[in-house]
Order: structure tokens, then C-alpha cells, then sequence
């Protein structure tokens, strides 16, 4: 009889802003706004998706229909998101 396969949400390890601000930097790096898109929902999740809701004054079908992975959320919402998840953006020359 085969294993049954759990799906893995790496929502469940981010359980510091250290652990966070590391898989925000990794997304970042891959340069693919999709992803990006993909790993702030992830960490929208691990913090409350709910929370996110209040502190962005946007419904979390909002958010989750934005992060989700056909969602394409705006500039607005992606820096109001990262704002409440207490995530900077900053710019460096690049190499």
C-alpha cells in the first residue's frame, strides 16, 4: 500500500521575523514577480491572514485572491501588505 503524501505549507516554519525577512530575501532574489507575489501570501498566512486584512484595510479574499497563484496583486496592495507584515523594500546597485 504506497504513503499517503502530506502537502507542505512553509507557512508553518516561518515562525520568526528572522525566518520571514530570509524567505522574502530568497523570493526577491529570483526576480520573478509571481513568486514574490506567491511568498508574501505565504507569509500573509503565517501571520494571520485576517490580521493582514485589518491592519491593510483589504478583505482577506482580497488578499488571498492577490497572493494566490493567478493572482497579480497591485503595487498598492503588495506594499500595504509588506508595511503590516513589517517587511522593507530597498534598492541596491546590482552587480
Amino acid at each position: 500500500m504506497p504513503e499517503k503524501l502530506t502537502r507542505y505549507d512553509p507557512a508553518e516554519d516561518l515562525l520568526s521575523d528572522e525566518a520571514i525577512a530570509i524567505f522574502m530575501e530568497e523570493a526577491f532574489k529570483t526576480g520573478d514577480s509571481a513568486y514574490i507575489a506567491h511568498a508574501l501570501g505565504v507569509v500573509a498566512r503565517a501571520k494571520g491572514m485576517t490580521q493582514i486584512a485589518r491592519d491593510t484595510g483589504l478583505s482577506r479574499e482580497q488578499l488571498y485572491r492577490s497572493f494566490s497563484g493567478n493572482g497579480n496583486p497591485t503595487l498598492k496592495t503588495t506594499l500595504a501588505v509588506m508595511k503590516a507584515l513589517g517587511v522593507q523594500l530597498s534598492a541596491r546597485p546590482g552587480s
